[in-house]
């Protein structure tokens, strides 16, 4: 029924019913474009803040890790294996490059495969005190 009632109508009016025109489509296009040409920068960056914030994580729980290990064995020197024995798991994507933590000296250095960061090293020394990755 309604569909009679629109064919009905353009007899009347004489005019055909029209789509949209190649420049409306264009426009339409063109606005998609430049939204994306926004958005995937900004997604870029959200991706290496996540990769830095893990590292900055595991850097936390491998001190951690480290004190409870240390409190069983306080001359131990702490390696990759033993930081697993304290109870460290690492996230994805995270390695420990250099570990050699005492109850007095030393660091571990710790590492993200994320390789679009700049600077993707954490270094935490026996002391709690610990030196950041950069902020992509």
């Amino acid at each position: 029924m309604f569909l009679q009632r629109m064919i009905d109508f353009t007899k009347r009016t004489g005019k055909k019913t029209e789509g949209f025109t190649l420049v409306e489509l264009l426009i339409v296009v063109a606005i998609i474009a430049i939204l994306a040409a926004i958005a995937i920068p900004q997604f870029s960056k959200y991706r290496l803040r996540a990769y830095k914030s893990a590292l900055d994580s595991d850097a936390k729980n491998m001190y951690t890790a480290a004190q409870a290990y240390l409190t069983d064995s306080p001359a131990a020197t702490i390696s990759a294996a033993m930081l697993k024995t304290g109870g460290y798991n690492a996230s994805t994507g995270v390695t420990v490059t250099s570990s050699n933590m005492t109850l007095s000296a030393g660091h571990i250095n710790i590492k993200t495969t994320a390789g679009a960061l700049a600077d993707n090293n954490t270094i935490i020394y026996f002391n709690g005190r610990m030196v950041y990755a950069n902020n992509p």
